[in-house]
């Protein structure tokens, strides 16, 4: 039997059309995702970014470790999988979100974030030595313009700069490969195990940075609350239904969550920073709804 290669995929193992499970694991990582990047501006009011990033994953993992099926066996081969999964969807991806948004707007950063469908699309494309076809490739795009629409208003506005957009474009090329690398692992071992062990190693990577940041810290109840539900939910809950979603659907497929994630981040914009949403950006939005719509039909 031949060894699966690191940097390797796999198709999903339901190519009919969404149902109510794939429905709802897409909503669940969308609304918590699309609520993170206000927690991680809140918990920057306090925390040095690093500090934030390590705590999110020490949080994620303990919420995951407490359940027994997290702790199921991996076999030895699949551990650098894993440990890479750990470095790209995790330590290095999350910790580039802390830095940038020091620079950019919350809301910014979770429309920027709605390109990981397309990277996903890419990665898979490469992997799998297939292009997405029909309403899958078609659903893609349209969904793609949405965000543009959707960021387009914001990209003037203050709080924003090159060196914060272009950590959050890498970011979200690193999340590209990721839902990638845990379609096979997820497929194997289900969600939980692969991703606690994950969580472990990344952890590992993070834990000098997050030290090292811990003397210019302040403490703030809001800030610490903040990352609490960052870790519980955004670095704990998400990830597993996230994983869930791809290996039953596929990285392509499953990556359009992320469309829905600029939604969440305007509305949490709205309700709790008093921003406003231009007409364009609700444009977007019913484009970004279609556009997923038309990805969730049957792969053909």
């Amino acid at each position: 039997m031949a060894r699966r290669r690191v940097l390797s995929t796999a198709a999903g193992t339901r190519g009919g059309a969404f149902g109510p499970t794939e429905w709802g694991l897409l909503a669940a990582t969308s609304l918590i995702w699309g609520s993170s990047f206000l927690f991680i501006a809140e918990g920057l009011e306090a925390f040095e970014p690093m500090v934030v990033t390590w705590a999110r994953v020490l949080l994620g993992a303990l919420a995951l470790g407490v359940l027994p099926r997290s702790r199921a066996k991996i076999d030895r081969e699949d551990w650098p999988h894993v440990i890479l999964l750990g470095f790209v969807w995790m330590a290095f991806p999350l910790a580039l979100f802390s830095i940038a948004q020091q620079w950019i707007e919350s809301a910014l950063a979770g429309m920027i974030n709605g390109a990981v469908p397309l990277f996903a699309a890419g990665v898979a494309a490469i992997l799998l030595r297939r292009l997405p076809r029909g309403l899958q490739i078609i659903g893609l795009l349209i969904g793609f313009l949405g965000v543009v629409l959707i960021a387009v208003p914001s990209l003037g506005e203050g709080g924003s700069t090159v060196t914060g957009t272009l950590l959050i474009l890498v970011a979200v090329a690193s999340y590209g490969l990721s839902v990638n690398l845990a379609v096979p692992l997820q497929q194997k071992y289900g969600a939980l195990p692969p991703i606690s062990r994950a969580q472990l190693a990344a952890l590992v990577m993070l834990t000098p940075f997050g030290i090292a940041g811990i003397p210019a810290s302040s403490w703030q109840w809001s800030s610490a609350f903040a990352v609490l539900s960052l870790g519980v939910l955004s670095t704990g809950l998400a990830f597993v239904a996230m994983a869930n979603l791809v290996g039953r659907a596929g990285a392509t497929r499953g990556a359009i969550s992320i469309y829905f994630v600029p939604i969440f981040a305007i509305l949490a914009g709205v309700i709790f920073r008093n921003e406003s949403v231009k007409a364009l950006s609700l444009v977007g939005v019913v484009l970004v709804l279609g556009g997923a719509y038309l990805s969730s039909r049957r792969e053909t």
